[in-house]
């Protein structure tokens, strides 16, 4: 994988820099701009080879319209704090349109303005139907602007888009820090983890886990299971389990891949009701049942929480992505705080900590533990689907 540390002098080059800048917004105010911050390190990489950056990325899911709410000015306000100074905003929203040659020509004119380590923004991607699926000539339209690619946004890596892949066919491609470190982080525990190896996969789509749990068997001695898969699992083997949330489509093989002494069940689990006014603990027996159709499983319990600990304790590589309960509503949050803090703990030292996965890391920030793990990603599904063994497109073009 080539990386902008094989840059040397780029002055007066024009690098087009793709991050994920995919940030939450409501009215206009950033709740997390964390996904900059971790940005900040190329940027400031490029910046002192003296090159000219015109950042791409991508708000929402505005599918190919101009949708007010997803433009990038706070963004492009927020980075211009972050790195004190001014972020110059590119019109470029009509690549379709008529007005499309004016929006190239006034967009070309600003760029060759720009004096070296200065930050240009283009508006929200996703605004051109083409950047979906690559198709039509927007990366060539991209490419013209530009000299050098640099893609730095791991989370969209999974995507074969114009803005991710399509550029590199016209641009020289390099990965940026954060690319190359996420990149580092996931090789290094499919490729070379030190045992015992401890993968906890929970969250709600099966779906997206049972590749990452078919090809992490053949990698990790154990896989600790939690969330809906818990709930897919039961019901794939017989359980009444009231109104909780189940992927019966991917239940048998959910049930499949848990026949694996590798996968390590829950013991109990906490019954209750969405708003978690009367809940308690129920073994997981042979006489497990839920007949109320008002109750659901919301939670992994204490004794799977013992139970787990104990592997956890001994791991020297743990991955864990998704929730193992329903944590955003009380007291349903046990389980999934009680695994962060135990992650935390073993990590930087003892083993090796991979996190990833919006619950997950927003799980880390409650309990304050963020910055005790060895590396956190900012790659959901780019994540997921890394763990499955697929190739990225992303990463393939580096």
């Amino acid at each position: 994988m080539k990386t902008i540390n094989k840059l040397k002098n780029l002055a007066n080059k024009i690098v087009l820099l793709r991050v994920d800048y995919n940030v939450p917004l409501k009215k206009g105010e950033i709740l997390d701009d964390e996904k900059i911050v971790k940005s900040l390190p190329t940027i400031r990489a490029l910046q002192a080879k003296k090159a000219k950056i015109l950042i791409v990325t991508h708000i929402g899911r505005p599918d190919g319209k101009i949708v007010s709410d997803l433009k990038v000015d706070p963004v492009a306000l927020r980075l211009g704090k972050l790195l004190k100074q001014r972020i110059v905003k590119l019109d470029s929203k009509n690549w379709a349109k008529k007005s499309g040659d004016k929006m190239r020509l006034d967009m070309l004119m600003t760029i060759d303005k720009m004096r070296p380590g200065e930050v240009a923004m283009l508006e929200n991607i996703r605004f051109s139907k083409d950047e979906e699926g690559n198709k039509g000539t927007l990366a060539q339209e991209l490419a013209n602007l530009a000299d050098i690619f640099v893609l730095d946004g791991f989370a969209v890596s999974h995507r074969a888009d114009a803005s991710v892949v399509g550029v590199a066919k016209y641009l020289p491609a390099f990965a940026g820090l954060l690319m190359e470190s996420e990149v580092k982080a996931l090789s290094k525990v499919l490729k070379s983890p030190k045992k015992p190896f401890v993968a906890i996969i929970g969250g709600v789509k099966a779906e997206t886990k049972i590749p990452v749990i078919k090809n992490l068997l053949k990698k990790s001695n154990y896989i600790l299971i939690g969330g809906g898969i818990v709930n897919t699992y039961l019901y794939a083997k017989g359980f009444k389990i009231g109104n909780s949330v189940v992927d019966k489509k991917y239940a048998k093989e959910i049930l499949q891949y848990c026949k694996s002494k590798k996968v390590i069940k829950p013991l109990d689990v906490v019954v209750g009701d969405i708003k978690g006014k009367k809940y308690w603990v129920k073994d997981l027996d042979k006489n497990f049942k839920i007949t109320d159709k008002n109750l659901a499983i919301y939670d992994i319990g204490p004794k799977t929480i013992h139970e787990y600990a104990k592997y956890i304790k001994k791991a020297k590589t743990i991955v864990w992505n998704g929730a193992m309960g329903y944590f955003e509503q009380h007291p349903y949050e046990n389980a999934t705080y009680s695994i962060a803090r135990l992650v935390a703990t073993r990590s930087k030292g003892k083993a090796f900590g991979v996190v990833g996965g919006g619950e997950t890391l927003l799980s880390l920030e409650v309990v304050k533990m963020t910055e005790y793990v060895d590396h956190v990603s900012t790659g959901g599904g780019a994540m997921l689907e890394f763990l499955s063994g697929k190739q990225l497109p992303g990463v393939k073009i580096l």
